[in-house]
């Protein structure tokens, strides 16, 4: 039967009836009619109306409590089974039911007791219950339950250990978690879990590597127990989600200079994967490829092949994946080395040209980004000999404030350098600028003083 026939079937069922048939069958000393009863329940779980599933729970639960016989497994099993099914059907209150402690502490003590049947159903339907619950993931590490995925993941192979691989990435997500699996040196597991199972595990396992990635300690660990190509796996087959949580993990990672350069053994494939992001539909993704690229940039072999992708990006339709670039360049051209690289791609007198481009955002970020880059007296006549002066004088009179801010502050510094001769009356003659550049004088010098003071209380202290 189709899903929409069995949908459409399930509604047209009489359930306070069947409910009831349930009930008197599972009272019933039949132990194959049980079996039946429940796995028929497990199939029609998911179009069940929820009152009626949540009278079933407690059923359940106790059927794997107390001992049924001969075919007392079987019934645990179906039992177990079913249970998994009704938390499959997500958040809410169904999964809360299962989630509860006296069922988490049911499903914990048959565990070490079970056949490889009903073990691997007892596991699953655990599975489903934190993935559906973040409570029940409290509930099941308070109850010892970290303890009792640990050891069973030492002792287990295939499809039980992927299970509880799915787990622990659930249970990481609690602080006290990874704490553990750092100080136990057991961090490894969390890569596991990034590495097989899910893809929903897989996110968990990559946030929670993410997380726990802020501390350089923890980052070697990671780093030794391969986390990074892991996370750049994932950055390049997961979803969309998948892909924004891969990749701040990777970029938390990268932050530490140390392993900057171990990124850089396959820099191409890096960088592509964060200029796949910068030019995303995701605000968010964005944000973080921002960010990543930035750091990665730091190291001055990363820094060529990332100038050169946002130069493309420059060149290219995509007004936000434009803004973006003209962010990042705005904030490599602070680094030492940037100068030369920046002129010989091509990027200073494609940041000139988009001064005068239609979109407001591609705009402010390129006049910041000049603004930065003419404080290098290097960058000043490069940009100069590219046009850029007239451009930022009109932009004075015809843009947002934050726009003709960042103009303004370029031509202060274009004012300031004697070596550009007439091209500096054309700044200072200039009213809008005449009007303007007091009020820019007055908050540089009030910067300053803010850096002077700053300076001035590190000194005592350190005395």
């Amino acid at each position: 039967m189709s899903e929409g026939k069995e949908a459409e079937s399930s509604n047209n069922r009489d359930w306070d009836v069947l409910f009831n048939l349930f009930a008197e069958v599972l009272a019933s000393e039949k132990a194959a009619l049980k079996i039946r009863a429940i796995v028929k329940l497990a199939k029609m779980s998911r179009y069940a109306p929820e009152n009626k599933l949540e009278l079933a729970v407690p059923m359940l639960l106790e059927l794997l409590r107390i001992p049924q016989g001969n075919l007392s497994p079987l019934i645990q099993e179906a039992s177990a089974h079913c249970l998994k099914c009704i938390a499959s059907r997500g958040e809410g209150k169904l999964v809360n039911l299962i989630g509860q402690p006296h069922a988490i502490s049911t499903l914990l003590s048959l565990l070490p007791i079970s056949g490889e049947g009903l073990q691997r159903a007892l596991l699953k339907c655990l599975r489903n219950v934190v993935t559906f619950s973040t409570n029940s993931c409290t509930i099941l590490f308070s109850h010892g339950g970290l303890l009792f995925v640990l050891d069973m993941i030492d002792n287990c192979s295939g499809e039980s250990k992927w299970i509880l691989l799915e787990i622990l990435s659930a249970l990481a997500l609690i602080k006290e978690v990874r704490m553990h699996l750092l100080n136990s040196t057991r961090v490894h597991l969390l890569v596991e879990a990034a590495k097989y199972g899910s893809m929903i595990s897989r996110t968990r396992a990559a946030q929670a590597i993410g997380l726990l990635g802020l501390t350089k300690r923890s980052c070697r660990l990671l780093v030794g127990v391969g986390a990074l190509p892991v996370l750049i796996r994932l950055l390049e087959e997961g979803n969309p989600s998948t892909k924004l949580v891969a990749g701040n993990a990777l970029g938390v990672i990268s932050s530490c200079i140390n392993h900057i350069r171990l990124i850089a053994l396959a820099p191409e494939r890096v960088i592509s994967l964060y200029v796949e992001l910068l030019q995303g539909s995701d605000f968010i993704g964005k944000e973080i490829a921002e960010d990543v690229l930035s750091v990665l940039a730091v190291c001055e072999e990363n820094a060529i092949p990332i100038i050169e992708q946002l130069v493309r990006i420059l060149r290219g339709n995509d007004p936000e994946a434009k803004a973006a670039a003209a962010d990042v360049i705005w904030d490599l051209s602070s680094y030492e080395y940037s100068s030369p690289v920046l002129q010989n791609s091509g990027a200073i007198s494609v940041l000139v040209e988009l001064l005068e481009d239609e979109n407001i955002d591609v705009r402010e970020k390129v006049a910041g980004a000049i603004a930065q880059l003419s404080q290098n007296e290097a960058d000043r006549a490069f940009l100069a000999n590219c046009g850029v002066i007239p451009r930022l004088i009109n932009v004075l009179d015809n843009g947002s404030d934050e726009l003709r801010d960042n103009a303004a502050e370029a031509l202060v510094n274009f004012s300031l350098d004697s070596s550009l001769g007439d091209q500096i009356s054309s700044i200072t003659e200039n009213p809008t600028f005449q009007n303007m550049h007091d009020r820019l004088m007055q908050i540089r010098a009030s910067d300053e003083h803010l850096d002077v003071s700053l300076r001035r209380m590190t000194t005592e202290q350190h005395i």
